[in-house]
């Protein structure tokens, strides 16, 4: 147990300080291409996964009401989607906004 949780403090450690290294990366500007992929290919590729989302959704409430995951699978099927396609900047990536 003591060598697990040395093990352990050490990736803590380790794992903290590339964390503030990420931090210091500097957004770059998406660049002509990237912008002409996401608006012919990867919008309209998020509108049709937000419709299937929501129909996999209304297919899925019998399930998901019971459980009490109602919230998770709708935030998962629609709203990610949804914010992915039409809250995102133009050309970005959804790590970049």
């Amino acid at each position: 147990m003591k060598k697990f949780m040395a093990v352990l403090l050490v990736l803590m450690v380790f794992s903290s300080g590339t964390a503030f290294a990420l931090d210091e990366i500097e957004r770059k500007e998406p660049s002509a291409p990237e912008m002409v992929l996401d608006l012919f290919v990867l919008r309209p590729g998020g509108i049709v996964a937000t419709a299937a989302g929501t129909g996999i959704f209304v297919i899925a409430l019998p399930f998901t009401l019971p459980t009490g995951s109602v919230g998770v699978s709708a935030r998962k099927l629609i709203v990610d989607p949804f914010a992915f396609t039409f809250m995102r900047p133009l050309g970005y990536d959804t790590a970049d906004y």
